[in-house]
């Protein structure tokens, strides 16, 4: 029993003692303190009305039949009605239905036998029109009711759906970013600071070089640092504006022959051929072009020889890349993650291309085709 329904319950008996104390009652052959038997049972359906709806709506029976067969009492009546609406408010769902068959049916022969008897077709209006607002109103209210609690629910539980999937999409989102912003990162300073510390590591191990010799990979480093930390600013000053400039980071395959003078100045011999006339490529086309070569230097750098060769193909609607150099000795490769094969087949995939990286003859190739077409 709930605190709030036993107040409630004990509400009512009071109301309804004083409808009594004023007569509304049917004057019959029962006493008025006689009413308050059914009055007392419909009122303990109301105490637990929520705890036990079915016992609720059984005491409601019960106090109907009693108080109809000494009157009825206004007051008891009105009580009843709750008891109705807590069975099929709080009951089985399908007790609904039946209640508003049963209590239709009796509305309808209550107006027929009342008006049979009485002889008149308003008495017979007035009785159906009592049960049906006695019987049939609070359960219509119950079920209306109840449907709406049911949508309220449902439409709760579609919004917490919603909103989990707006945060899933959202956390994709910032994955995908962040990996985007990984490759980039990656893709730019890797070349960079590869061709530095193969250059350091050469002036280091190197006690017979020239001065100028050793001025030339000096001078070689410094450029690699400010492109690179040039470079960096761009990413940096990209990531801080509100809006998606593309322009800011882009760089494009016409600007290859940049990326092998750098080669060349850290020692890799590479051989640049360029088959078909250059056109204009789709901006993701031409920087994910220009990020695989230069991976693909930077892997040579790294792991290669001392020879590579870069084959840029112009073809209708396709861009093919292809690096191929020696593998060199195991000790001369500088430590890698392995995200430099991934990061190149990602962004190969997502402008519809074809990646593939592995070995070719006695060495290592990497070739790349890129769609060139707008709708790719």
């Amino acid at each position: 029993m709930r605190r709030d329904d036993a107040l409630w319950a004990v509400a009512c008996f009071v109301a309804a003692v004083v409808l009594l104390a004023a007569g509304a009652y049917e004057h019959r052959w029962a006493p008025a303190y006689l009413f308050l038997g059914p009055l007392v049972i419909t009122c303990a359906g109301v105490a637990v009305r929520r705890t036990r709806p079915l016992l609720s709506l059984g005491l409601g029976v019960v106090a109907f039949v009693g108080d109809f067969a000494m009157g009825p009492s206004l007051g008891t009546v009105l009580i009843i009605t709750d008891n109705l609406y807590a069975g099929v408010r709080y009951g089985p769902r399908s007790l609904g239905r039946r209640m508003l068959i049963i209590t239709s049916v009796i509305a309808v022969l209550a107006g027929v036998l009342g008006g049979a008897l009485l002889r008149q077709w308003a008495a017979a209006a007035i009785f159906l029109v009592q049960a049906g607002l006695v019987g049939v109103t609070p359960v219509f209210t119950a079920m209306l009711v109840r449907q709406l609690e049911e949508q309220a629910v449902a439409e709760r539980a579609r919004a917490e759906q919603v909103a989990r999937l707006a945060e899933l999409d959202r956390a994709a989102a910032v994955q995908a970013e962040r990996t985007r912003m990984a490759r980039e990162l990656h893709d730019m300073i890797a070349n960079h600071f590869s061709a530095i510390a193969i250059q350091s590591t050469a002036v280091l191990s190197r006690r017979d070089l020239e001065a100028r010799r050793v001025r030339e990979v000096l001078e070689s480093i410094r450029e690699n640092s400010v492109e690179g930390m040039a470079e960096m600013r761009s990413m940096i000053g990209l990531l801080r504006q509100d809006g998606e400039e593309p322009e800011a980071t882009r760089r494009r395959v016409a600007e290859v022959g940049e990326l092998v003078e750098r080669a060349r100045e850290a020692g890799l011999d590479v051989r640049l051929r360029v088959d078909g006339a250059p056109g204009d490529l789709p901006a993701a086309v031409d920087l994910a072009g220009y990020r695989i070569v230069q991976e693909s230097l930077t892997n040579a750098l790294k792991h290669g020889g001392k020879v590579a060769e870069v084959v840029i193909g112009y073809r209708p609607g396709l861009i093919t890349l292809v690096v191929d150099n020696p593998l060199g000795d195991a000790t001369r490769g500088l430590p890698g993650a392995g995200t430099g094969i991934v990061g190149m087949r990602e962004r190969t995939v997502l402008v519809g291309g074809v990646f593939e990286a592995g070995p070719y003859d006695d060495g290592w190739r990497v070739r790349a085709e890129l769609p060139t077409r707008e709708s790719a």
